[in-house]
């Protein structure tokens, strides 16, 4: 069974949001795929540590770390006008993960 990582804009959207369309991502990428996948649980909802600027670098370093555990990285939406999406597709594109791109 294949390890997924999901990219997808976030910005903007409600959690609800995120996560139907994490839904209709896993249910895509298993299709491309052609088998059963394990999705890799890269919505992360709690902050640990102070309110500052540097929260979205913090997301991105933990996406990043989650992402190093992929067989396939699958960028959905928008991912080209998300800044942590595009950077996502550069570390998998260099260390060789899958990409499939919507």
């Amino acid at each position: 069974m294949k390890k997924l990582f999901i990219s997808q804009p976030m910005r903007g959207l409600t959690d609800e949001e995120i996560l139907k369309a994490r839904e209709e991502i896993r249910a895509r990428a298993e299709h491309a795929i052609g088998e059963p996948i394990e999705l890799i649980d890269s919505f992360i909802k709690d902050y640990p540590g102070e309110i500052n600027k540097s929260i979205p670098v913090w997301y991105l370093g933990k996406s990043i770390q989650l992402l190093s555990q992929a067989d396939i990285a699958y960028f959905g939406g928008n991912w080209r006008n998300a800044r942590g999406c595009k950077i996502e597709h550069e570390v998998a594109r260099t260390y060789g993960i899958k990409i499939i791109e919507e």
